[in-house]
C-alpha cells in the first residue's frame, strides 16, 4: 500500500552538509516500502521503493559498487 506523504515520518542525512539545509533528499520508511522526495519541494514527486530496489540504488547513488 503506498500512504499518503503526510502519514510519513520524513527524515534527511545528518551528512547533509549544505549552506541551504533543504538541499537534500528525505526519505521514509514503511516494512514494505522506502519513499525518497526532494527536501525543496515536499508536496511534489517522490519515489517509492522496495527494500530490495533501495538497498541497489544506494551503492549506485553513492559511486559504490555492491559485493
Amino acid at each position: 500500500m503506498i500512504r499518503k506523504a503526510s502519514e510519513l515520518l520524513w527524515f534527511k542525512s545528518s551528512y547533509s552538509d549544505s549552506s541551504n539545509g533543504n538541499d537534500c533528499v528525505e526519505i521514509a520508511t514503511t516494512p514494505d516500502t522506502i519513499h525518497v522526495r526532494d527536501s525543496k519541494n515536499t508536496t511534489g514527486p517522490r519515489l517509492t521503493l522496495t527494500p530490495e530496489a533501495w538497498a541497489d540504488f544506494v551503492p549506485y547513488a553513492s559511486g559504490s559498487t555492491r559485493p
